[in-house]
């Protein structure tokens, strides 16, 4: 084995200044950046969103901000990534990095050594607990108790001040690992006693972690903020110019119904919607869907940002417009009079879509509605399917009509057509489309309705903010981006798979890129075939390949992560294997040591394909149902597929997931790589 980088160290700062070669100390204020041409941004490695956000901007956030500040000066930004959080302040103080765009809590002990910016936002610490234990309500109430903290958290210091009065509190430090959303998982699950949260980081996890109770808050409000060398005056100046700008520090009332010029004063607008394959959702550690990506290009063009607010069912959504919880709703609601009824404005529509009798491949007598009598259709009573339904019994056809649980989404209904546990329902042609290229145990029968509008709802007192989204669709619909993006997600239809019949040559090359695939599976101790079945699986050894989100080359792997690999130009062959395998190795080794033999493998695999923090999401889920969260096959390949239901994936830190992609994924690479290790059995083995 010859390991050029370590797998729990390939990122680039950690990684290549061990070797000396990572970015050259340089120190100077904004001057000095501007003779440089750049501005170095150091930022703690993003290996996924730490959460889906349910509530609020998106995570990587900070980081898009800060390359808009460094482009508003007219530089190249440069980002500089290190492993931990507590490597930031030592890697800007010996010049690693001019700027810290992670969002640090402003604490003594920091502001002794760097210069804090504006606050980008403000936080409560607070001290959380299981539950059950409702004995803790101050820090009187600690004692005997320990407290698991990261030592380099702002926490510490926060837990050490109580144990100036009350010594008898037991502070116990974390592993430096372990982001603090693990650390509330763990006390969760009784594992910890009590740790101390943001209280952001405490409403989001509580979302999805019944288990956790807030005792009582350990600080007042602190600001959060960038940080610059102290020496760096100018700079420091030039960043509060930017925050101010942008209007980031302060709170905000969680109920606000203004129209547009408020959204634009207070800088952000926030976008109600749902966690599901059409709408939003978490791939490969970056937020997608269809919706999401629409809006998003929209709040640029309002020179706004984009905050998503989650809502608990889809019956919720425009009680939550109506509330002033959100700005506006973009979840592919159908246009229809009793919406609009109820106080609310759609936009001109930017989708036309058919409601479809959705059934089981073997039901093939249904072609007309009439032969809907004495079947049992299941649909929300919130949704458009119901007024349709109640129209054709109105017109004499007796279907059953039964209402499916509010907090149930379309796609999980169609899941229990197709298990058998309904008989039938109803689904938008568009979110049929995106089941369909992944299953074929469901099918469209027919079609209920003509074509019927999608449009973005908001208040009837917002005039202006609807007339800005219906300028929006009038440039956007049907236009490029547009088409790009509903393609993406609507007509790529299921990939027609291969037989795994289709071995290597008698001569033993399996592809152009055999010699490559031996090159980088040695260095990072894989099987070079394995290898090559995952490229294919992943490009069909198309080196120019591009996923629905962004991924690129032989290995389809997103620009972001190369960058933080640093590998560029990924449709290059060697460059695009080399990022892929490095990636692959990374993922195996965060693995715990309890997962063992090949499974590390095909966990790795899980990973590499649904996101870590999906893995990790079926990790948990399967030890509540008491399955092995070590073992693949058997265990979690059973358990990740639950992730697409909502009784699962609203309690999990990720949210949806289509995980029976991962599921068919890791399957097919093992397939396919025991055919090419039959294969080259039996021929000689080339490049060796």
């Amino acid at each position: 084995m010859n390991k050029q980088l370590p797998g729990s160290a390939v990122f680039l700062l950690t990684a290549l200044a061990a070797t000396g070669c990572g970015p050259k100390p340089r120190t100077g204020d904004l001057p000095a950046l501007r003779e440089s041409g750049e501005v170095r941004i150091l930022a703690p490695r993003l290996r996924e969103p730490e959460v889906l956000p349910r509530q609020g901007q998106p995570l990587e956030f900070g980081q898009d901000l800060a390359e808009s500040f460094v482009r508003s000066l007219g530089l190249k930004p440069v980002f500089v990534y290190v492993d931990r959080y507590e490597d930031l302040i030592p890697s800007l103080l010996n010049g690693r990095g001019d700027l810290i765009a992670a969002s640090l809590t402003e604490t003594p002990e920091r502001q002794s050594r760097m210069a804090f910016s504006a606050p980008v936002g403000h936080v409560v610490e607070q001290v959380v607990m299981r539950t059950p234990d409702s004995l803790v309500a101050g820090p009187a109430d600690l004692v005997g108790r320990t407290v698991v903290v990261r030592r380099s958290s702002s926490y510490w210091d926060t837990v050490e001040r109580m144990r100036q009065r009350y010594p008898d509190i037991t502070l116990r430090p974390a592993p430096e690992d372990l982001d603090t959303e693990d650390i509330l998982y763990r006390v969760s699950r009784g594992e910890y006693d009590a740790t101390v949260a943001d209280d952001n980081l405490v409403e989001e996890a509580r979302a999805y972690m019944p288990g956790l109770r807030v005792a009582f808050n350990a600080t007042g409000r602190q600001s959060v903020g960038w940080g610059v060398r102290p020496d760096a005056p100018e700079l420091l100046v030039a960043v509060n110019d930017f925050l101010e700008d942008a209007a980031l520090g302060g709170r905000r009332p969680e109920r606000d119904r203004v129209d547009l010029p408020g959204i634009r004063e207070r800088g952000a607008i926030r976008m109600l919607t749902r966690n599901s394959a059409a709408t939003y959702f978490i791939w490969r550690g970056q937020l997608v869907g269809f919706e999401y990506e629409l809006a998003r290009r929209f709040a640029r063009q309002l020179g706004v940002r984009l905050e998503v607010v989650v809502a608990p069912d889809r019956a919720s959504l425009l009680s939550w417009l109506r509330q002033g919880r959100g700005d506006f709703v973009a979840a592919g609601l159908t246009i229809t009079p009793q919406r609009e009824a109820t106080g609310i404005a759609f936009s001109r529509p930017y989708n036309y879509v058919r409601e479809m009798v959705v059934a089981r491949p073997a039901d093939s007598t249904l072609t007309r509605p009439q032969q809907l009598a004495g079947r049992t259709v299941v649909v929300r009573r919130s949704s458009s399917y119901w007024p349709t339904l109640q129209a054709l019994r109105k017109r004499g056809v007796r279907l059953q009509l039964k209402a499916a649980p509010e907090e149930l989404e379309t796609e999980e209904i169609v899941d229990s057509v197709a298990s058998g546990a309904y008989d039938l329902t109803v689904a938008d042609s568009h979110i049929l489309a995106i089941e369909r290229s992944w299953r074929d145990d469901v099918r469209g029968v027919m079609p209920l309705t003509d074509s019927v509008p999608h449009g973005w709802a908001v208040r009837r007192n917002q005039p202006r903010l609807l007339a800005a989204i219906d300028s929006f669709v009038h440039h956007e619909y049907r236009g490029r981006f547009y088409n790009l993006l509903y393609r993406r997600y609507f007509r790529n239809p299921a990939r027609i798979r291969q037989e795994v019949a289709d071995r290597p040559t008698r001569t033993g090359r399996i592809s152009p890129f055999d010699s490559l695939f031996h090159v980088f599976a040695d260095r990072y101790d894989f099987d070079w075939r394995l290898i090559a079945a995952q490229a294919y699986e992943e490009s069909q050894f198309n080196p120019r390949a591009r996923s629905f989100a962004g991924a690129l080359g032989l290995m389809q792997v997103l620009p972001r992560t190369a960058r933080e690999l640093g590998v560029d130009s990924l449709r290059r062959p060697a460059h695009g294997i080399k990022a892929g395998v490095m990636y692959l190795d990374w993922l195996r080794d965060q693995l715990p040591e309890s997962v063992t033999g090949a499974d590390r493998i095909w966990l790795a695999l899980a990973a590499y394909n649904a996101g870590w923090g999906h893995l990790m999401d079926a990790r948990r889920l399967a030890r509540r149902l008491d399955r092995d969260p070590n073992i693949w096959f058997g265990s979690l390949d059973a358990v990740m597929p639950l992730l697409a239901r909502p009784r699962y994936h609203t309690r999990a830190r990720y949210g949806y997931c289509h995980c029976s992609q991962p599921v068919r994924y890791v399957r097919d690479i093992r397939l396919r790589y025991q055919a090419y290790v039959a294969a080259m059995a039996e021929t000689p083995v080339a490049g060796r």
